[in-house]
């Protein structure tokens, strides 16, 4: 679907970093299932936006376009029968730690509030003051497609995110080594404390972070690991395909899977695609989420927005 936007005069000066292009492991089989398997892939270099979109740049983006994101409008009666009308509302899922904790179930740290989106990140009455270098938030991938071409750019894919938060390396746990916090140094913006009842970080502070808090990986990109969830092209796979049985079947510029396996649009539950999300984000914790790693994935249902989740874009080189 093309959409009618005017291309960003300032797309040619966007702050994009070289990625070289390069065979290399994605994947892990030391984690979670849904890295496994390991396998070589080679990807084509091509151009990564240095941080995640801010704030301050999808102010730009709206301001050209009039751009209404899927968090601001009302959910269409059709796609939800039976549902009262009163919850039939704009709105969005933000992050609220509880004060105590019964069980796993994430609806006790979730919660969908009307009026959340983009401009206020935690509803009610939240703002982006203060914010503007901050990732931008409450993103659906609709909306991440759309600021991509209005801006001139595209979408990574599963693999060239990986390739690009990998920072050159391969044989390490994160582009910086092999411990999360070497010497006690933070080096991403992940939670501190027990998740998800108590954060030991200052007040303030235990939310998004602004883009270049953190060191850059080897590539001069910045954020790859915490932070926020960033939405790739890929469709949902459960695990990596298997590696190529000869070096001459290596796959070339993956494009992950056609669409899940699971997508029915017949069945309300599983009508909506999901696509892979890369990095981990500042709710990521060694008690619960421990997906602040590049080999690391996570599905999210395409209309689905959250106070952890936002985008970078990418450039290839013409053909």
């Amino acid at each position: 679907m093309t959409l009618a936007f005017p291309t960003a005069k300032q797309a040619a000066d966007e702050d994009l970093a070289w990625i070289p292009g390069r065979t290399f492991i994605m994947g892990s089989d030391s984690h979670y299932p849904e890295e496994a398997p390991a396998h070589p892939v080679k990807v084509d270099g091509f151009w990564i936006q240095a941080t995640p979109v801010t704030n301050r740049s999808f102010t730009e983006f709206v301001k050209a376009t009039g751009y209404v994101t899927l968090a601001e409008k009302a959910p269409d009666p059709k796609d939800y029968p039976g549902a009262l009308s009163t919850m039939l509302k704009a709105g969005s899922l933000v992050f609220t730690p509880p004060k105590t904790l019964n069980g796993p179930d994430i609806s006790q740290w979730w919660n969908f509030k009307f009026g959340a989106n983009w401009r206020r990140p935690y509803g009610g009455l939240s703002d982006l003051r203060g914010k503007l270098d901050h990732p931008v938030v409450h993103i659906a991938h609709c909306d991440a497609r759309a600021y991509a071409e209005w801006a001139g750019l595209d979408l990574p894919t599963e693999a060239e995110w990986e390739l690009a938060a990998r920072g050159g390396g391969d044989d390490t746990e994160f582009a910086w080594g092999d411990e999360l916090t070497p010497g006690g140094i933070a080096m991403a913006n992940t939670w501190a404390g027990t998740f998800p009842t108590h954060s030991t970080k200052p007040a303030g502070k235990d939310r998004t972070s602004p883009v270049r808090t953190f060191p850059p990986n080897g590539y001069g990109v910045y954020d790859m690991i915490g932070n926020v969830w960033e939405w790739t092209s890929d469709y949902w796979s459960t695990r990596h395909p298997e590696p190529a049985a000869k070096s001459c079947c290596i796959p070339q510029n993956p494009r992950g899977a056609a669409i899940e396996a699971s997508y029915d649009p017949r069945q309300l539950d599983i009508r909506i695609p999901r696509r892979v999300l890369k990095g981990g984000s500042h709710l990521c914790a060694p008690n619960y989420c421990r997906r602040y790693r590049p080999a690391a994935r996570h599905a999210e249902p395409e209309d689905t927005s959250t106070s952890h989740v936002g985008f970078r874009c990418i450039k290839r080189p013409s053909p």
